[in-house]
């Protein structure tokens, strides 16, 4: 040490501890500290009230899924509660750090009440190929055959995947239910393909059926854009890392400056991604999307695990597989005991979400909670459980809105429990606007006309559109309740109302559209929309005056009007008649509301737009193939359009 340095400590009054650490270093460089940090940290979990464990689970071909297992403290013969899914199993529950199960498990779990208050063990697995799994991702992978020359699809892995839990899983009892929403609904589903003897029930949620009629890809023929934005977040990564990226704060004004839809491929290189080629082969509902149709492959074989399928009203991306699925088991099983149905108020997911609204509509009570406390964990415990309750639940437990209750139905669509019959009638298009129930009037030729221009398509929310961050996604949620007078105001909309009602109108079933119209195109869209106009004004909600609700609304794309597999053009300036169904409706128009039906040709950025012009594959047509066309839509005599309600009647009622 120097004497100016010790002389400097001591005017400063620093210890002499202080004064050693200016001291250099004198060691040598061999002499380094040891680590403190541990080769393997173990950490300390005794007090905690559950125990999780993160294993891979091998399949018959090699290939080990990730799966995550949470066990209650002390559980004993308690049965598993299954989700397979692509959207990373490691974080779906795991949110939080907690001793505490109540805190650990993802309070938007669908099943937590079963898990918290339940004593189930809850599982969920990554997909083969996605995240912490391991072999190849195939969206949505078919099962063995035709579409799949591997040994092995979500069935083949579901089975292995029970078979290694009630094995190695001491605290189960032997029984295991799977359930989940959207693409983990289709996983359930396929799960009811060839099941494990242990495999005792079944909740597929708002699941993805057919991607072509009605769920994630298409509906009847329309392409739904956003399904690019899901290619690129599913294939594009295992981790699915990569953002989708943008360069318009306006939705509408990005798709539409991209051009059509393998334009926008391009732009975001989707041409390395295997679906994405596979959707664009097969524009038609050909033996690709056929072939993979689980309405069609489960009514085949029938469902001999207690299954409850779970329908959401207004679900903006899957609204068509889980009641598709349930019609087709009924034809071919009108008595199963093992067949459940759920219909709710609810966009898509919302079962696990507060469910006291939808957007601007109230329903009274917080309906998804109902639904989890008073009809899920009832069907769990007494197919999953040792010693099970009673089930006390009907066949159907559907949500009547308007009237905003819940029914107990022996079937679907009854209507009511007792007492009740259901009528068909045509609600008739008239001239100026008007809409009736009962026979049309006018003369054959009346008909209402708009021009439909690809350049300026019917936005299907207002603009400016941006479906990103918190407030986008709720409106993405939501847009099926957005009030459609904004779409009214347009010159290329229609718009038929009838007259304030002074007795309510309950539909419960399908409307069906019936058009009868002419286009100076050769191809061009149709889109129906059955609306509940609320009165001019709502003493309680003032906002709500005049709100204009779409109750139930569908696209048909022009060139499937006589068959889905076998598209041809339009006939120009010729009246053709394009029929198809609507999206099911358990709804009351109360008096004083009115009932409208509107009419379009887009429906954007949700659909992609006609060309309006035939060609061969609407997803390569060329700027010059987008052209303007007059609509002619009739609505006098024998050639009115209309729409066919499933009205219902007091049994002995005059329909």
């Amino acid at each position: 040490m120097s004497t100016i340095f010790g002389r400097k400590c001591a005017a400063l009054l620093l210890t002499a501890a202080n004064c050693l650490l200016f001291v250099p270093a004198q060691a040598s460089a061999a002499d380094n500290l040891p680590s403190e940090t541990p080769a393997a940290f173990v950490p300390r979990v005794d007090t905690f009230d559950y125990v999780k464990r993160q294993v891979m689970i091998p399949m018959r071909d090699g290939v080990r899924l990730q799966t995550l297992i949470l066990v209650p403290r002390g559980a004993h013969r308690a049965p598993i509660l299954l989700t397979r899914t692509p959207y990373n199993a490691a974080e779906r529950n795991t949110k939080n750090s907690s001793a505490h199960l109540s805190a650990l498990i993802d309070s938007t779990d669908v099943a937590d009440d079963a898990v918290l208050n339940g004593g189930y063990i809850r599982v969920v697995q990554d997909v083969r190929g996605k995240h912490g799994s391991e072999g190849d991702y195939i969206m949505t992978r078919p099962l063995r055959g035709p579409l799949n020359p591997t040994a092995v699809d979500h069935s083949t892995d579901t089975y292995d995947t029970i078979d290694w839990l009630v094995k190695n899983v001491p605290e189960t009892n032997g029984k295991v239910g799977i359930l989940g929403i959207s693409y983990d609904g289709f996983t359930s589903l396929m799960a009811l393909v060839n099941p494990h003897p242990a495999l005792r029930a079944a909740v597929p949620i708002n699941a993805m059926v057919d991607g072509w009629r009605g769920d994630d890809w298409f509906h009847n023929g329309a392409f739904r854009l956003d399904s690019l934005t899901y290619f690129h977040g599913q294939e594009a990564t295992r981790d699915s890392a990569v953002a989708w990226w943008t360069d318009h704060y306006d939705d509408y004004d990005t798709w539409l400056s991209a051009g059509s839809a393998s334009d926008m491929a391009r732009l975001h290189g989707l041409e390395q991604l295997g679906f994405t080629a596979k959707v664009m082969s097969h524009p038609a509902y050909d033996a690709f999307w056929q072939d993979q149709a689980l309405d069609r492959i489960l009514a085949k074989q029938g469902i001999a695990v207690p299954t409850m399928l779970v329908h959401s009203l207004w679900d903006q991306e899957d609204l068509y597989g889980n009641l598709a699925l349930y019609r087709a088991l009924k034809v071919q099983q009108p008595d199963n005991p093992n067949l459940y149905l759920v219909i709710g108020p609810w966009f898509h997911h919302q079962e696990r979400l507060d469910g006291s609204s939808l957007g601007p509509i109230r329903f009274g009570s917080d309906t998804a909670q109902y639904f989890r406390l008073n009809v899920l964990r009832p069907f769990l415990d007494h197919y999953l459980k040792d010693d099970p309750a009673p089930i006390g639940l009907t066949r159907v437990t559907a949500f009547e809105t308007g009237t905003n209750r819940w029914q107990a139905l022996a079937t679907w669509p009854s209507g009511c429990a007792v007492g009740c019959a259901i009528e068909h009638q045509n609600l008739y298009l008239q001239a100026s606007g008007a809409l009736r129930l009962g026979a049309p009037s006018g003369a054959a030729s009346d008909f209402e006309s708009y021009v439909s221009d690809p350049a300026k398509p019917v936005p299907y929310l207002p603009r400016p559109i941006h479906i990103a961050g918190d407030e986008g996604e709720a409106s993405w949620q939501t847009w099926l309740v957005g009030d459609q007078r904004d779409a009214a105001s347009r010159t290329d909309v229609l718009s038929f109302a009838t007259p304030a009602l002074t007795e309510s109108v309950k539909i419960s079933g399908q409307p069906l559209a019936n058009l009868i119209a002419s286009t100076t195109g050769t191809d061009g869209d149709f889109v129906v929309k059955l609306i509940d106009v609320y009165p001019d004004e709502v003493g309680r909600e003032p906002k709500m005056g005049g709100y204009q609700l779409m109750i139930s609304a569908d696209i048909l794309r022009g060139r499937y009007r006589d068959s889905f597999s076998n598209p041809k053009a339009i006939p120009a300036d010729q009246k053709q008649v394009y029929r198809f169904p609507l999206p099911a409706a358990n709804h009351v128009f109360l008096p004083g509301h009115r009932i409208m039906v509107q009419v379009q040709s887009s429906w954007f950025p949700v659909y992609d737009r006609n060309p309006q012009s035939y060609v061969d594959n609407i997803f390569f047509a060329k700027p010059a193939d987008y052209k303007r066309a007059t609509i002619k839509v009739f609505d006098g005599g024998s050639n009115s359009s209309f729409v066919d309600l499933p009205v219902v009647h007091a049994v002995g009622a005059a329909p």
